[in-house]
């Protein structure tokens, strides 16, 4: 078995001291609120983004006696609590607590893991023993303490949907092996498939060391030469603790683009999947969502793209067909041909005092045919949630809404729009609908 590293000493922005980005690492957490101007706000990790019925419904209790009453999902199939007093942290983490959401206080900001929400639903290898172990360890490093809310570990089942996303350390499920990325290089490292999560844990504790001098919050950020001594003393450290059993590297570009699971029925049918319109859900929403988690199997997977997944098994397709019609009817997205499809916005204007404008408004004044591409309402420069991969970014500035296509690092020629709804409408149409 994989040993654990000993321990590491912080990484200088994950501790708050001095680093080359000028500021301590203020990831919100369960335990530090994040103040915003609709109130406080608390993110909460649901490493993998699967939860009980039982977990949910603590969720929801939380954001009806502190909060809003509404849950916000983000990007990496957390969820978020706004319009909290800022008083209420004390009794909320009591509660979390007490529903097995925060199995480890000085761990809550760093229990950043995705998986891919179909993982063992549709043909697919299942990955919940990866996220078990992989989350029982971070819990129990001493060093994992000091990892950025940022830091982000991804496991694959092996379709690529969760590698697109740009994690830190990713996971790809590769018949009885497993394979290790580091950061976004093409190259990966084959071991055993049982010492995955040993091996994702090692590879976060050897980034910290590197991460020591240059303040570094994620891979991406650490210098070149950095990052190469990185990949050379985690591929030094595999052969150590695995052997011969440590494969040789192999050539494995991350996919350029995530495919979230498509609205609907999938596998026998095996599992349901709804969006939710710009991440934003109600109290009856929630409910209804762990009323059918709870006919069906009692469990609920939240997706890194803002959706939810309710594995079955669901017998016949009519069954399936059944389930999907009340969360339909409740405002959920439940076929692909939903003009919410691909929509999604930051929390805009009047939740975040940056935002420029009531981007999720405008984003719903906008809705128009389903677009080939996904498109993203930012309030702000910052773009806080966006997608990975290639989308229509559509960002409010002092001299309008600027519209462009991204495609990774590449930005195609913008065009601004100003004070005009429906000019901006029809630009945002047209650019979802291009083709490459």
């Amino acid at each position: 078995m994989l040993a654990a590293m000993p321990d590491s000493a912080p990484s200088p922005l994950s501790a708050g001291g001095p680093a080359r980005r000028g500021s301590g690492d203020a990831c919100p957490g369960t335990l530090r609120l994040h103040r915003a101007d609709d109130g406080a706000l608390a993110r909460v990790r649901v490493p993998g983004g699967v939860l009980s019925a039982d977990r949910a419904d603590a969720l929801l209790a939380a954001a009806e006696r502190f909060g809003d009453g509404e849950l916000h999902l983000t990007s990496r199939g957390n969820v978020q609590l706004r319009g909290l007093d800022e008083a209420c942290g004390g009794a909320l983490a009591e509660l979390l607590t007490a529903a097995g959401l925060l199995p480890s206080a000085a761990h809550e900001r760093a229990r950043n893991i995705v998986a891919s929400p179909l993982a063992g639903l549709d043909g697919t290898p299942p990955v919940s023993g990866w996220l078990s172990g992989l989350d029982a360890l971070v819990c129990g490093s001493p060093a994992a303490v000091f990892l950025s809310g940022r830091f982000l570990f991804a496991l694959d089942d092996g379709r690529g949907d969760v590698d697109a996303l740009g994690a830190d350390v990713t996971l790809i499920a590769a018949g009885d092996s497993c394979l290790l990325r580091i950061g976004a290089e093409d190259e990966v490292f084959r071991i055993p498939g049982g010492e995955g999560p040993r091996a994702a844990l090692l590879a976060a504790e050897i980034f910290l060391r590197a991460a020591r001098d240059s303040g570094a919050w994620r891979v991406k950020d650490l210098p070149d030469d950095v990052r190469a001594g990185l990949r050379t003393d985690v591929r030094a450290e595999l052969l150590r603790t695995v052997g011969a059993a440590a494969g040789p590297a192999v050539h494995r570009p991350r996919p350029r683009t995530a495919t979230p699971p498509a609205p609907g029925a999938h596998g026998s049918p095996s599992a349901i999947s709804v969006d939710v319109p710009l991440g934003r859900l109600t109290s009856s929403q929630w409910r209804l969502l762990t009323g059918t988690a709870r006919r069906y199997g009692d469990e609920l997977r939240l997706t890194p793209w803002r959706g939810i997944v309710v594995p079955g098994p669901f017998g016949r397709p009519e069954d399936a067909a059944a389930a999907l019609d009340p969360l339909a009817a409740a405002g959920l997205i439940t076929a692909p041909d939903s003009p919410w499809t691909g929509v999604g916005a930051c929390i805009g204007h009047p939740g975040c005092a940056k935002s420029l404008s009531d981007v999720r408004a405008e984003a719903g004044a906008a809705v128009g045919p389903v677009g080939r591409l996904p498109v993203y309402w930012s309030g702000c420069e910052r773009r806080c949630g966006h997608p990975h991969g290639e989308w229509i970014d559509v960002v409010a500035t002092p001299d309008g809404h600027r519209v462009s296509h991204v495609r990774g690092e590449r930005r195609d020629p913008t065009r601004t729009v100003r004070d005009d709804p429906a000019a901006l409408a029809a630009a945002v149409a047209s650019a979802r609908a291009r083709s490459l």
